[in-house]
């Protein structure tokens, strides 16, 4: 909708309140969900794992899901403006997250890339990754699928399944370390480039687009995770591997490393600090109940985790039952849970490549909702802060355009034969959960202290016609700032230098520039406010208590102004009245 002249676009709304939801819900349940938290859930205590996370769930997760969703609907402001209405001396936290979301655009979109390549080759009559018969495989390949490995059947000395060696030697084409770049992979570049044109249409006209395509890729993922759900729990050996992944060992909790990773995994897979939540509830209208959708979606997300962990290590204990290994030998986190010990799992099952196609698929549409949604924060934030430049007619598909091709760019070392050193440097410390609980204690301090908790709650009772709980005061003054200092504390602390394979050791160069691309992001919060001190006029509390000062015309403010006034006027116009009163009886 334009305005007046045509040259100007609305920043607009939400069509309804579902595409608001699914827009959440997609990128909020992820892949990390899939992939990480049933392992951490398995390495850290099994069902004991779940204390320390509901533990975070209640003294961060929600807590910051309900502050960050409160003040993009309170401000209507993307994830850097909002800052600067609220607290502009706590500006540096909205950049430091758009800085994190961008790193996110550049290294996550290649997953998506990896999963299309393999879902291609799910339609082959034999699947390539069950067979040791391709001219990519080595003398050393072992087929796991093979249907006359019995029960005590072990893995000779030195060998590689043959699913290891089509991800490492067929997909990645992996070379001896970062140093060596190698050539470009053209196939795995043509699917990025296919997966960079769908998103970029999912959301090139702002939530008018966005609002539409989630109702497809939030909700089929769901369809897709209780078939592979169902299917894994029917297979031989699924029990052993659900006892594993919930089987608990208190004992670890008194390991702070367990405590550390509760707490990571919560800002990882709630999406907070980086200012996604602020801008999807940016585009609510003043009046949606966010305190209501606070909770029902961290409900969603962190019930995935957990369903989801039964889909995924009931085909890990068919796997391990079917190999007569112990399960420890066939669970692993990230890429090579997806693109190793998956697929290796659906070439033992009868039907492969229809079970192929769902995980690929399922894949695919958790992590395509998560990045377009990534790429719509970034876009809003900043086209809130040039809002006469770039929201005049065509300007946001041109924007969105030039913003794409910086990311390709940026991405054409992830898809050379060096390129998985450079995608795990990104993971392990760009995106970090150091820099995301970096974000999340400053952003804590900022609304509980600095702009105010008490403030902070009676916004939302205007929006919601409901108070927050008294415990929420709590945790935005205390609990959530302590929690996630102490998991950044234990995470910097407890730092192993990155390796890759459990055998390469990156060289001291590439750690550098990992610790470079983390310090990007988390000095910006103390840089940005030190620079507008220096900046500012007048003395030194003159300045800070400019910046520690929210704008006059957020919403509550202007209706306190208003009934101010008004109570000026009934005590003016009462004087007058008792004035007039007093003349005539004399």
């Amino acid at each position: 909708m334009k305005t007046i002249g045509g040259q100007l676009e609305e920043r607009g709304y939400w069509g309804n309140k579902v595409e608001f939801i699914l827009a959440v819900a997609g990128n909020v349940v992820g892949l990390g969900n899939v992939w990480r938290f049933p392992y951490l859930c398995y390495k850290y205590g099994g069902g004991a794992f779940l204390i320390p996370y509901l533990v975070f769930v209640v003294t961060c997760g929600v807590p910051l899901f309900l502050l960050e969703s409160a003040i993009g609907q309170y401000t209507q402001e993307g994830g850097i403006t909002c800052w600067r209405r609220l607290c502009p001396l706590a500006e540096g936290i909205g950049y430091a997250g758009q800085v994190i979301q961008v790193y996110g655009c550049v290294y996550l979109i290649i997953i998506l890339a990896w999963a299309l390549f393999y879902l291609i080759f799910s339609f082959s009559s034999q699947l390539p990754w069950a067979s040791c018969d391709n001219t990519w495989n080595t003398e050393k390949c072992v087929n796991l699928a093979d249907k006359n490995l019995t029960l005590n059947w072990t893995t000779p000395i030195n060998s590689t399944s043959a699913a290891t060696e089509f991800w490492e030697r067929r997909v990645l084409a992996l070379s001896g370390g970062i140093e060596e770049v190698g050539k470009i992979n053209w196939e795995i570049l043509l699917c990025l480039i296919a997966t960079w044109i769908v998103c970029y249409f999912c959301i090139w006209k702002g939530v008018r687009s966005t609002g539409k395509v989630v109702y497809f890729t939030a909700t089929f993922p769901y369809l897709m995770l209780l078939v592979l759900l169902i299917r894994g729990l029917t297979l031989p050996g699924a029990l052993q591997g659900v006892v594993f992944y919930l089987y608990p060992q208190p004992s670890l909790l008194l390991d702070s490393q367990v405590w550390m990773e509760a707490g990571s995994q919560i800002v990882f897979s709630y999406s907070l600090s980086v200012g996604t939540l602020t801008v999807l509830n940016s585009y609510n209208k003043y009046n949606n109940n966010c305190y209501r959708d606070c909770f029902w979606l961290c409900l969603l997300n962190s019930g995935t985790s957990l369903v989801a962990g039964f889909a995924v290590f009931s085909v890990l204990g068919f796997m391990a039952h079917k190999q007569g290994v112990p399960i420890e030998e066939v669970a692993e986190s990230g890429p090579g849970l997806a693109f190793i010990a998956y697929p290796q799992a659906v070439a033992m099952m009868p039907f492969p490549q229809l079970w192929a196609v769902c995980f690929f698929i399922m894949i695919i549409l958790l992590g395509i909702d998560t990045h377009f949604v990534a790429m719509e924060c970034i876009i809003t934030s900043v086209t809130d802060m040039f809002p006469t430049v770039l929201r005049r007619t065509g300007r946001r598909e041109i924007f969105l355009l030039f913003f794409c091709l910086f990311c390709f760019v940026g991405q054409l070392f992830l898809v050379t034969e060096g390129g998985m050193y450079v995608f795990q440097l990104f993971d392990t410390y760009a995106c970090s959960g150091a820099c995301l609980l970096f974000l999340c204690i400053f952003e804590s301090l900022a609304m509980g202290w600095v702009f105010g908790a008490e403030r902070l709650c009676d916004a939302i009772e205007d929006m919601t016609s409901s108070r927050p709980h008294y415990i929420f005061i709590l945790c935005w003054k205390y609990l959530t700032p302590l929690g996630s200092l102490v998991s950044f504390v234990c995470s910097v602390v407890e730092y192993q230098p990155l390796t890759f394979n459990r055998w390469y050791v990156y060289p001291d160069w590439a750690y550098a520039l990992g610790w470079l691309l983390a310090l990007s992001s988390i000095l910006l919060v103390p840089g940005w406010a030190i620079g507008r001190l220096l900046a500012g006029k007048g003395s030194l509390k003159q300045r800070w208590l400019q910046l520690c000062n929210s704008d006059t015309n957020l919403p509550l403010t202007n209706k306190q102004g208003i009934k101010e006034t008004d109570l000026t006027t009934q005590a003016n116009e009462l004087a007058r009245l008792t004035v007039e009163e007093h003349a005539n009886g004399h």
